[in-house]
């Protein structure tokens, strides 16, 4: 019985360390997001912006929020990019977080 339950607290860890891994991520992803779009909306407190951004992220699951913030604050601020060009870049700017959370 020991074997079973070490297998099954083996999984609740791998869970657990995949589930800090994927936020730490998310939210890394976020701060990379909110930098590009600052440069393209021409702010000068990009670190800032970049707070709001990953702020935005916990208004609800999933990436909605989140990119509903950059779409609005593109709308207000006069950048023509579609929202194809928003998701690309959410999508290019996770894969380079998860890149760089797993090298530490």
């Amino acid at each position: 019985m020991s074997s079973i339950e070490d297998r099954g607290d083996a999984f609740e860890n791998k869970f657990a360390h995949d589930a800090e891994l994927k936020f730490k991520a998310e939210a890394r992803r976020n701060k990379l997001l909110g930098l590009w779009a600052a440069g393209e909306m021409g702010k000068p407190e990009a670190e800032a912006y970049a707070k709001e951004v990953v702020l935005a992220d916990f208004e609800e699951a999933g990436d909605e929020d989140v990119f509903r913030k950059i779409r609005g604050d593109f709308d207000a601020n006069g950048v023509s990019h579609g929202d194809d060009v928003i998701r690309a870049k959410m999508s290019e700017l996770m894969a380079v977080a998860a890149e760089e959370i797993l090298k530490g």
